[in-house]
């Protein structure tokens, strides 16, 4: 095997434009999805957790279709076969000060809507998971449901949906690999696009094999800081402190 070191460690080290263009839309891609999927995952857990079917079953079924068909079969749909079947094309949409092309529209809209059915689980784990008797009390207190759920269950379920939130968020960086299929320059597209021109293939190709696990890597990071960050108040507090409360130890140990 004729492996050009040269090759490897100046796109590994200093990486082209193109490669710099295909890492930040993999970056934006993936926090802008991300953040569409839990949306899209809290309305539907809380629709799914509702006791009226009219809310329940197209919850239901949007769960079951999403996550029963895969991911690259639905980013083609919506962006190629929507378009072929004069039902829905994706246009350049002009903010102003930049552009987004409509295959980026797409990508963003495909894997949001797939990871919203699976946040939408997770979600509703995370909301059953708080005791009951904190509903009780926050209804006893004259609370409406939606300042139940921001003031009381919420925060107390993202300790729960944290972990998955952020195993999910890692898989989201990998499958953006797959909008490549439509022509978004994403890190895998500008490989492509690099290796057509110098033709080295093996070192490109683990180039960006470490890019992607660079950035697995520090997102894990930053996933088990959060983890630690929510589940401090899971820790039983000293005994001196649950005899006389916190802030009056506070107190104390200010003197």
């Amino acid at each position: 095997m004729n492996f050009n070191w040269d090759v490897f460690w100046q796109y590994l080290l200093q990486p082209s434009d193109v490669y710099l263009t295909g890492l930040w839309l993999t970056c934006l891609i993936s926090v802008s999805a991300m953040l569409l999927g839990c949306v899209l995952g809290l309305i539907a857990a809380l629709m799914k957790l509702s006791s009226n079917p009219l809310l329940q079953y197209p919850v239901r079924f949007y769960v079951w279709l999403m996550r029963g068909t895969p991911l690259l079969v639905q980013i083609v749909f919506l962006y190629t076969a929507l378009a072929a079947g004069g039902i829905f094309r994706f246009e350049d949409l002009d903010l102003g000060w930049f552009i987004v092309p409509g295959n980026i529209q797409a990508a963003i809209i495909a894997l949001g809507l797939n990871e919203g059915a699976y946040m939408a689980e997770i979600i509703r784990a995370g909301i059953g998971a708080v005791d009951k008797g904190q509903y009780e009390a926050g209804r006893s207190l004259g609370m409406t449901f939606p300042k139940l759920m921001r003031r009381i269950v919420l925060p107390q379920a993202f300790r729960v949906i944290v972990p998955p939130l952020g195993n999910e968020f890692n898989v989201m960086l990998k499958n953006t690999t797959l909008v490549s299929v439509i022509g978004v320059q994403e890190l895998l597209l500008s490989t492509q696009m690099v290796t057509s021109a110098t033709f080295r293939v093996f070192e490109l190709y683990l180039v960006v094999a470490i890019y992607f696990l660079a950035l697995t890597t520090l997102w894990g990071f930053f996933q088990r800081w959060l983890e630690a960050r929510f589940g401090q108040s899971d820790r039983p507090a000293p005994a001196a402190s649950r005899m006389f409360g916190r802030n009056t130890m506070k107190l104390l140990r200010g003197r």
